[in-house]
């Protein structure tokens, strides 16, 4: 024993994370889940606890939690907070107790990695670099207590607090922790447009595209992340009852989903520790039920552009914890409902699958209260996301690139003729190359382009119709010069002819 508790004072000196913690001097480490860690440390004194943190991912954050543990050997208690539905949802607290609990073995990650895999139920992975022994040591060096409530952590916490001071279980231990460097290509860095069927597709063309131009850059906390700025995802597809792959490479499974979007499309109280629920922000938060509006709003006016619903605060600015998705508009053409969400700050790897299953969970809910209480059987339209910061962690890099070799390939084997920008017929006609643009659908002949030169043809096309498929450009400059070649031997020219 080194005295009392109250008497002796301990300095927490994270490896990792360090600006996303509060720091005490006590021997207790606090995890608070998904709980607002500020509302656990306002009933306690620093004496009290060693460190306070939040953990939301049990393949992310855990691994570097137990880093930090195993450099701070003067923590002997451990309380995890896991109230929350966003905590089981989640699952990473229940990882963390499995840990003390169960133990873990040598395994593979998700990604294939060779690393320590935790014996739970949830998907939990340690770095292989750490030493076994090591890990053994903390499991069997740190009393651990689950609570459910933030009252319960606090009257726990302040138990420990009352023992005598214990001698740290070990030296400090750290281990060398891998990093990759993700190779950079030019690129544009505002304004960027993917589209796809289904959200899985649509998901690996965007972590595609951050991990290939993507500019790297540090995070408002801690590590890095590589961003773009206003990456738009057009979604055109999505089944009812949403597609996921199979072998299912989505962060995110079917119950997840299922908690998930009861989170956007439910109210939920108040409740001391958390922030806000989507949800929250729809149907109370301001005092007025926008989901509710916004189906009066269209059956009332099905032509309006005015069906907004808001779910920034002004307060926001001020107290920070401000909602990443900011602004929803529904809007109705042709007799198709489509729903454009405005997300200010967007994690692509973890979070835009289940972001944009919610959301089009809540396009599906508004087109069948429409249908229920009005004459109007509206179509699905498209789900649109505006990512104003579309980013990946750098902790989720590795696991990003792994995506990209398993599944990019195969996505972009499926091709698809249609291009919106319409249809090119190339002929030669009186010793000139022709090309008639036409629409996609009728076939009507809305422009027409002559000359000799292949390129000069091309620039015009692609400079009347800048939407073009790129890869529908790079056919029309193929065909052009083979056209040209043939007008210059005087051989007969067929488009698509080998």
């Amino acid at each position: 024993m080194i005295g009392t508790g109250q008497a002796t004072q301990f300095e927490y000196k994270p490896l990792h994370k360090p600006n996303q913690l509060i720091y005490g001097q006590g021997q207790t480490a606090v995890i608070t889940g998904w709980t607002v860690k500020a509302s656990v440390a306002k009933h306690l004194q620093p004496q009290d606890y060693a460190v306070i943190g939040q953990l939301y991912s049990p393949t992310r954050g855990l691994n570097l939690l137990l880093r930090n543990l195993l450099f701070n050997p003067h923590v002997r208690y451990l309380v995890v907070l896991n109230a929350t539905k966003e905590d089981k949802n989640a699952g990473a607290c229940e990882c963390l107790l499995d840990f003390f609990r169960n133990g873990f073995e040598e395994g593979l990650s998700d990604t294939g990695r060779k690393c320590w895999v935790i014996n739970s139920k949830i998907p939990g992975y340690v770095d292989i670099e750490i030493d076994v022994n090591a890990l053994k040591h903390l499991r069997h060096s740190i009393e651990f207590k689950e609570a459910n409530s933030i009252t319960e952590v606090v009257d726990i916490v302040k138990s420990f607090a009352q023992r005598e001071a214990l001698e740290p279980w070990g030296s400090p231990w750290e281990f060398p922790m891998s990093t990759i460097e993700p190779t950079v290509l030019p690129g544009t860095r505002y304004g960027h447009r993917i589209e796809g069927k289904t959200i899985a597709e649509t998901w690996v063309k965007i972590i595609h595209r951050i991990k290939t131009t993507g500019t790297i850059r540090p995070t408002g906390y801690d590590g890095k992340w590589q961003e773009l700025i206003d990456l738009m995802a057009v979604v055109t597809d999505e089944p009812e009852n949403f597609y996921f792959p199979e072998p299912n490479y989505l962060p995110i499974d079917r119950n997840f989903l299922e908690e998930y979007i009861c989170q956007i499309l439910d109210d939920a109280p108040y409740r001391e520790g958390l922030k806000y629920t989507y949800g929250q922000r729809l149907r109370s938060w301001f005092g007025k039920d926008q989901i509710e509006q916004v189906i009066h709003k269209l059956i009332g006016e099905i032509d309006a552009a005015s069906a907004v619903m808001n779910l920034w605060d002004v307060k926001d600015h001020d107290k920070g914890g401000s909602p990443c998705l900011n602004h929803i508009w529904l809007r109705v053409v042709d007799n198709e409902l489509s729903l454009t969400a405005t997300l200010r700050s967007n994690d692509m790897f973890a979070a835009w699958p289940a972001n944009a299953m919610g959301l089009r969970a809540l396009q599906k809910h508004i087109r069948d209260e429409i249908a229920k209480r009005s004459e109007y059987n509206l179509k699905m339209g498209p789900l649109m996301t505006l990512s104003q910061s579309a980013h990946i962690y750098d902790d989720t890099w590795s696991n990003a690139e792994q995506l990209i070799q398993q599944q990019y390939a195969a996505i972009c084997r499926k091709i698809d003729y249609y291009d919106p920008a319409g249809n090119f017929l190339i002929e030669i006609v009186e010793d000139k190359l022709v090309v008639t643009h036409t629409t996609p659908g009728s076939g009507e002949v809305v422009g027409c382009y002559s000359g000799k030169d292949a390129l000069k043809l091309v620039r015009e096309i692609c400079a009347a119709s800048p939407s073009i498929r790129p890869d529908h450009a790079g056919y029309l400059g193929m065909e052009l010069q083979r056209a040209a070649d043939c007008l210059k031997t005087g051989n007969k020219y067929i488009q698509d002819s080998k």
